[in-house]
């Protein structure tokens, strides 16, 4: 049987087009990597969550270039089919100029196909300079981690109606400004609902209810291994499953199958 080939943010739009619903875990390590393939994920996602899951900060905001272009690498070693999107990490593309060249280094030495960023209008012409390069840009919107202190904390957001219709407005941006993908994380359901629909690139929810075209969700947090309270959007895969392989199959099945988010993993 012939392998599968990669992934790519064309594969993502048809899957979008057609209803099919979308996974996509973090990874940092080419272990766990492998597993993922193995699991069938569509986009692995290089997160500077690291700085929390691994590293043992409080926040994403110590994470360095360095510190992910060394991760995506190792990511990179055991990759085989799905899509890499790399997390650009804090106060590396403050500039267009800035972002052109860390996003390279991502690609270049990381092995990113796809490069993460975290904002709305303020990005758009940035988002607009990687693409016009050739660099594709996933976005980011709802609660940015990057931006925790300026947002008061871990808080939904897009809550109230002028927020909301901002955070749409800034989505359809993005998307105009060449955006191939874009997370939205901690907005409520009604909302991802009108921002998925009304844009061609596909979203990918996390916390953001069940009808973005994909899901994505910490490994660690979708393995029950995180340290503390997990974030209500999560779901404990491992609890239920065999082993390691089999939880992160039970995950892609979930979210192909649309049983999960469902209500308790989501906000109104």
């Amino acid at each position: 049987m012939a392998e599968p080939g990669p992934v790519t943010s064309t594969n993502l739009q048809q899957l979008k087009q057609r209803g099919e619903k979308i996974s996509c875990v973090t990874a940092y390590d080419a272990s766990f990597t492998s597993l993922l393939e193995d699991a069938g994920v569509e986009v692995i996602l290089v997160g500077d969550s690291l700085g929390m899951v691994i590293q043992g900060h409080d926040s994403t905001l110590p994470v360095t270039m360095s510190q992910m272009v060394y991760h995506a690498a190792c990511v990179a070693r055991a990759g085989r089919h799905a899509l890499r999107v790399v997390d650009m990490p804090f106060m590396s593309y403050a500039t267009a100029s800035q972002a052109q060249t860390n996003a390279a280094r991502l690609m270049r030495h990381g092995g990113a196909h796809m490069v993460k960023l975290e904002g709305g209008r303020e990005m758009f012409d940035t988002v607009r300079a990687l693409t016009e390069h050739g660099i594709p840009v996933c976005a980011h919107l709802g609660l940015t981690p990057q931006s925790v202190h300026q947002l008061g904390g871990y808080r939904v957001q897009g809550r109230d109606a002028d927020a909301a219709q901002r955070l749409l407005e800034d989505a359809q941006g993005l998307q105009q400004a060449g955006a191939s993908l874009l997370v939205l994380e901690c907005i409520p359901t009604e909302l991802a609902r009108q921002v998925s629909e009304s844009l061609h690139i596909p979203t990918i929810g996390i916390g953001a209810g069940p009808h973005c075209d994909g899901q994505v969700l910490v490994l660690y947090d979708l393995l029950g291994i995180t340290p503390g309270k997990r974030p209500r959007f999560s779901h404990n895969f491992l609890a239920d499953a065999a082993d390691i392989p089999a939880a992160l199959r039970a995950f892609v099945e979930a979210v192909r199958a649309g049983s999960f988010p469902d209500e308790q993993h989501s906000f109104k």
